[in-house]
């Protein structure tokens, strides 16, 4: 597995809501990453688990 780190906009149902959020997390896939990120904004600030949240932003690999 790799790490993966974010740092960039994070959007809700289309509409941006941080403009720079960052986070990190290990995955086997960028789109696996993506997933793992987005549940982890969604935890810690308090999101709705159905809430649309996006990713834009480039992932970078942490090796």
């Amino acid at each position: 597995m790799n790490q993966y780190a974010y740092n960039g906009p994070v959007m809700e149902f289309g509409k941006c809501i941080a403009n720079n959020w960052a986070g990190s997390t290990y995955a086997a896939s960028e789109k696996k990453a993506k997933s793992n990120l987005a549940y982890q904004f969604k935890k810690n600030n308090n999101r709705m688990p159905a809430s649309k949240i996006t990713l834009p932003g480039e992932l970078m690999v942490i090796n």
